[in-house]
């Protein structure tokens, strides 16, 4: 999926759909379908393109990273698969310095930190590793809260090795001194 822009327009042609235009066209379908299955699969699609950096920029422009957050905020959305796929959308976007500032300073640690306590081994996964990720020095405070550190060591007990594994590398990178 990491490509250069000259590679994607060589790829694409003179005439082929832009990547804005395609992304765009997603949100569009995404916002405007009432099937699950249908916004499950954009949504999966969405975090896909969130792993390729050529994307950010279209990402920010588009509001995409909102819809992630919101995803995960709607208390009403019930579809654990759309929440499953927010949160991969999230972690594998925030890695960009401008994508944490945002996540950071619209209240994305606040929103994720509930999905600590999902019991779905996938989802504690892609929890985990959006926080390590989502670490600064002006952010630690908040993601190593005494519920966030009394939930790790919780996890680190945690009958799947890869919950096991990030819980223990989460508190021994950020919680110990």
């Amino acid at each position: 999926m990491f490509t250069s822009r000259a590679r994607h327009e060589k790829k694409t042609g003179a005439y082929g759909i832009g990547r804005l235009s395609y992304l765009q066209s997603l949100v569009n379908e995404y916002q405007s379908s009432e099937l699950s299955s249908s916004r499950r699969e954009i949504l999966a699609n969405l975090a896909n393109f969130a792993y390729d950096p050529l994307n950010y920029e279209y990402f920010r422009q588009l509001n995409i990273l909102d819809l992630f957050l919101d995803c995960l905020a709607d208390d009403q959305e019930k579809d654990p698969e759309l929440k499953h796929f927010s949160m991969v959308g999230v972690c594998n976007s925030c890695l960009d310095k401008k994508n944490k500032e945002f996540y950071l300073s619209n209240g994305c640690v606040k929103i994720i930190i509930e999905y600590l306590f999902w019991g779905d081994n996938a989802m504690l996964i892609q929890t985990i590793t959006t926080l390590i990720y989502l670490v600064t020095p002006a952010s630690k405070t908040e993601i190593t809260t005494s519920r966030i550190r009394e939930r790790m060591t919780e996890l680190t007990k945690s009958s799947d090795k890869r919950v096991q594994n990030l819980a223990n590398i989460f508190i021994q990178d950020y919680c110990t001194r």
